[in-house]
């Protein structure tokens, strides 16, 4: 039996077990859907092992639900990763891979390709992008695709629906975007953050490490108002609670690289008891299965008893019985002014890492990092004193390898470069095969050179951003 088929007899079944037959069915709507997303987010949740964050909340949704541990972005990067997961496809497909790339040219989605809502629309849904998501909570209304839509949502609150209609609505929180900000009460110890290794040991490094820590814990406040307001208004039992983050941390080898610190994030699924299927989605579940954050749009339309798009590349992973992935596909093309174009295949176990422009340092120009990254400045200047060590040094060189490979289970921070190790070589072929097949059968865009015009406009927009910001930082 065809996975398709597999899954919509469990849909159907789904139902039954939901509904307990056409007399329940008639009682009871359909369940709502409800995104909570955080900007530049990696998995420093206490609830992901992390002992120094304060995240309650998050600890709590996902003891009343299910957490996932391999999780991944299709994009280190807001706006293509974004485009990814509203659409369900990569964003390489569907010319949405470089970082606002159509902001002037009011760029369409090919045909065939929707905004997820559109499909809610269709099955009578009401879409928010919500404004004030509980008392003192504003969600950004974050619609930072590289394509135009006319119209993505239907409002800012679900409480605009008509009575009786289910909502589909995500809240957008921008406290891990940067700047970072310290905790009022019991503010994360610098002295006691580990770093990772390609970090200096470095009064900068573990300062700015802990003020993220802290800023995790002002989101997780603000995620649990939120859940709060569901209690209240009477909605936690009818609505299924996704949160995630839009892509990794906000950090030197994280945000904008193909690293697990700029690809991996948080998944928690919160399922009411009244839609979860016997078996799946248990609280207290821990799932260690592949998911790409395309797939959070097709498993959410498959809750939502939405037929999926033929030309969906997103799957309902999330949803019981249907295949998992062998493997995710990640991709990083140009952010801001800075051109690249890289590609990854990550398993449970390894990382193969393409860099399609290896001349070119990982420290190109890019105002943005070299303005918000403290960082990336200590590294360069304890680079040129010759103070770093060699697994510091590797993200100073001047070249990169024109791939990559890592065993994840030895190696998690990914600084030992086993492509050239003889015992890896099947494991390399491998990989490097599976990139060239997804290549080929998505269409990756960024074989396309992208149009040196746009390339310019980002060039001149960054220098004059952070031209004025360090500008007014002197003053």
């Amino acid at each position: 039996m065809t996975t398709i088929s597999r899954f919509t007899l469990i849909l159907a079944g789904v139902a039954v077990l939901c509904y307990g037959g056409l007399s329940r069915a008639a009682e009871t709507t359909s369940p709502n859907i409800l995104w909570l997303i955080a900007e530049d987010l990696g998995v420093e949740l206490g609830c992901y092992g992390n002992k120094l964050v304060h995240t309650p909340n998050l600890d709590n949704l996902a003891g009343e639900g299910a957490r996932y541990t391999n999780a991944f972005t299709t994009a280190p990067v807001c706006s293509a990763s974004r485009s990814g997961f509203m659409t369900g496809m990569y964003q390489t497909s569907i010319g949405a891979h470089n970082h606002r790339s159509h902001r002037r040219d009011g760029y369409r989605l090919p045909d065939g390709v929707h905004v997820i809502t559109d499909y809610f629309r269709q099955a009578g849904y009401f879409t928010a992008n919500v404004r004030t998501a509980a008392p003192g909570v504003r969600g950004t209304c974050k619609t930072d695709f590289n394509f135009n839509v006319e119209k993505p949502f239907d409002g800012t609150d679900w409480n605009q629906r008509r009575d009786g209609q289910p909502f589909f609505a995500q809240v957008n929180f921008s406290e891990t975007h940067r700047r970072f900000k310290k905790a009022r009460e019991n503010p994360v110890d610098p002295q006691k953050v580990t770093l990772p290794p390609y970090y200096p040991d470095h009064a900068i490094a573990r300062e700015d490490w802990a003020l993220y820590l802290d800023t995790v814990g002002y989101l997780d406040a603000k995620v649990g108002a939120v859940l709060k307001r569901l209690e209240e208004e009477g909605l936690a039992d009818t609505t299924i609670v996704f949160f995630f983050g839009d892509h990794g941390r906000a950090h030197v080898r994280g945000k904008q690289w193909l690293y697990d610190g700029g690809i991996h994030i948080p998944l928690i699924v919160r399922i009411p008891e009244r839609f979860r299927p016997r078996g799946h989605g248990e609280p207290g579940t821990v799932c260690d299965d592949l998911i790409s954050a395309i797939d959070i749009a097709a498993s959410s339309l498959a809750w939502a008893g939405t037929k999926l798009p033929t030309k969906m590349e997103g799957r309902p992973t999330l949803f019981p019985g249907v295949d998992q992935r062998e493997f995710i596909v990640a991709a990083r093309d140009r952010c801001d002014e800075t051109v690249d174009r890289i590609r990854c295949v990550r398993t449970k176990r390894y990382k193969y890492i393409r860099n399609f422009y290896p001349d070119r340092p990982y420290t190109q120009p890019n105002r943005y990092k070299e303005r918000q990254y403290p960082v990336l400045g200590l590294l360069k200047q304890l680079h040129s004193k010759g103070k770093l060590t060699p697994v510091q040094e590797l993200f100073m060189a001047a070249r990169r390898p024109p791939e990559e490979l890592y065993d994840l289970t030895t190696d998690p921070h990914e600084v030992s470069n086993l492509a050239d190790s003889p015992r890896c070589q099947q494991v390399l072929k491998d990989l490097r095969a599976k990139l060239a097949g997804w290549i080929e059968q998505t269409g990756d865009q960024g074989r396309i050179p992208e149009d040196p015009s746009i390339i310019e406009f980002w060039q001149k927009r960054q220098k004059q951003k952070h031209g004025k910001k360090a500008r007014r930082g002197r003053k």
